[in-house]
């Protein structure tokens, strides 16, 4: 359990940043699976991952965040699930191994974009099994861990989990509170960690991820119980912006730096970054870090001083937040 062992060494661990708009970067066609890529183009894939082991990250995870067969039945390509999940670890093995310090090889594992029943079609079974099948090929390309992401549905991450614990992977899970300070299911920070309070295994960390906008998260870590476990704090770089036909995120490597130092201050112990953040974002951020030592609990007037307003906040779009519970109970 590498994560675990760095974890007892280190106050605060580097993930790395975004893998699909560096991807799209290199060429990567719009529409196109990102998960093809790990048997079409290994050699951008390697990059990728070096590029972030070369910035300071700790953490590398690996291009497989549509990896269920439900993403890649979009492309056609349900019947790789376990091949495309293993090569994509397999490259980040390589990367990692030949490191001349421990990296951590995280196996994405993002939502399977079913909805569960009883809103959805998606089984508890059904999901379960589709993430087994995405857990079996990371497994044996070497990932160190399962890395559950961008999660809204608290059923959706305990199948996930559960199937992590079937294949022997420790795991942690993140969730995305980008409706209102809730997820987009009406899940809020504080209850996170109770997610998998009834699994035989615990997390090795919970925590946020993507989102919308750096300060909109740290206020998610700041409302998470960070003594009952290790919190992890992803955050998008700044704000995304769409200009023509591409999405463009605002965030600087110095605001980037600024939340990294916020994000431990917060309590978080992982620190990356999400959509939009480069191998350059990442660089700042390993500097912040290793050049400052961890300070006071920030308050969100601070952050936003810093970092900018909150761009969904938990008063606001309270309507929504009812309808979803109203659905959940129907």
């Amino acid at each position: 359990m590498l994560l675990s062992e760095l974890l007892e060494k280190r106050d605060c661990l580097l993930a790395d940043g975004a893998t699909g708009t560096n991807l799209f970067a290199m060429g990567l066609p719009p529409g196109h699976a990102p998960e093809a890529w790990n048997a079409d183009e290994p050699d951008k894939i390697r990059a990728n991952y070096q590029s972030f082991v070369d910035a300071g990250s700790d953490i590398i995870l690996t291009n497989t965040f549509g990896g269920t067969r439900y993403r890649l039945m979009l492309h056609g390509l349900e019947d790789r699930a376990e091949e495309l999940n293993r090569l994509g670890a397999a490259l980040a093995r390589q990367v990692a191994d030949a490191a001349n310090r421990p990296i951590v090889v995280a196996g994405s594992m993002g939502p399977t974009g079913e909805l569960m029943a009883p809103l959805g079609r998606m089984t508890h079974t059904d999901a379960a099994a589709a993430f087994a099948e995405q857990a079996r090929g990371l497994k044996a390309g070497g990932a160190d861990v399962a890395w559950i992401e961008t999660m809204s549905a608290p059923e959706e991450m305990r199948a996930a989990a559960e199937a992590a614990i079937a294949e022997g992977l420790p795991y942690v899970y993140t969730a995305s509170f980008d409706t209102a300070g809730r997820t987009m299911m009406g899940l809020p920070p504080e209850l996170l960690a109770g997610v998998a309070a009834t699994l035989p295994v615990p997390p090795v960390a919970f925590g946020a991820n993507c989102g919308v906008g750096a300060s909109d998260l740290l206020l998610a870590v700041l409302g998470m119980a960070t003594e009952t476990g290790v919190v992890i704090a992803k955050a998008n770089c700044g704000i995304p912006q769409i200009r023509g036909d591409k999405v463009v995120y605002t965030g600087t490597p110095e605001l980037m730096a600024a939340y990294a130092r916020f994000a431990r201050d917060a309590g978080a112990r992982i620190i990356g970054g999400c959509c939009g953040t480069t191998p350059e974002h990442i660089r700042a951020m390993r500097l912040a870090l290793d050049t400052s030592e961890r300070g006071p609990r920030p308050d969100l007037a601070e952050i936003t001083a810093a970092l900018g307003p909150l761009i969904a906040p938990p008063a606001a779009n309270t309507e929504s937040i009812r309808h979803v519970r109203r659905r959940r109970r129907a």
